[in-house]
């Protein structure tokens, strides 16, 4: 079994630990634990992850946000891989920061990068695992605060929140989206 896990962000140091790069984060977190490394490929960094007997293509799309679609597209494609064994990893404002939510399909609630992959694929019938950022931000500020770096107290619960998340990775592709919903949905 083959698995796509794509981890959304912006490429460039300046949206480095930014809210918005959690997806980027995740997956960096993950390559460290396993001492595997990213290369530059098309569309995105890769690198390819094993674990019990399956392989999770790990990819962090270089087309920006806005065009996440484009390199998700390519990836599906190129591995051979059906999107319902995709995990796409995505901030979002609607959840308090460190909550997990892992959904099967649904629409794009705003953010950019999930709705040009939904665009690009047609539909929104894949899988994501939303990561919560609250919404501590003034009317108007949305922009700003996403593309900020993490508060200190953020900072201090990311690496427990990061495990959390490299367990959500590793069940998904090991027990499958609905046990793995129902373990962590919430946590």
């Amino acid at each position: 079994m083959k698995f796509l896990i794509v981890g959304l962000g912006n490429i460039g140091d300046n949206y480095a630990n930014t809210r918005h790069n959690i997806g980027f984060n995740v997956l960096d977190a993950l390559a460290s634990a396993s001492n595997i490394v990213f290369t530059p490929d098309r569309y995105a960094d890769s690198a390819e992850y094993r674990f019990k007997g399956k392989t999770f293509v790990l990819i962090k799309p270089a087309t920006y946000m806005n065009l996440s679609g484009k390199a998700v597209n390519y990836w599906l494609q190129k591995e051979k891989i059906e999107v319902n064994d995709m995990l796409v990893i995505v901030d979002d404002l609607a959840l308090p920061f460190g909550t997990i939510r892992i959904k099967a399909k649904g629409g794009d609630a705003g953010h950019n990068g999930l709705g040009h992959i939904a665009q690009t694929l047609g539909h929104t019938n894949y899988p994501r695992l939303r990561f919560g950022i609250g919404n501590n931000f003034a009317q108007g500020k949305q922009v700003d605060y996403v593309l900020e770096k993490w508060s200190t107290d953020e900072a201090k619960a990311l690496p427990e929140r990061m495990d959390k998340m490299i367990e959500v990775i590793k069940s998904f592709g090991t027990i499958g989206l609905e046990r793995t919903m129902n373990i962590y949905n919430g946590q």
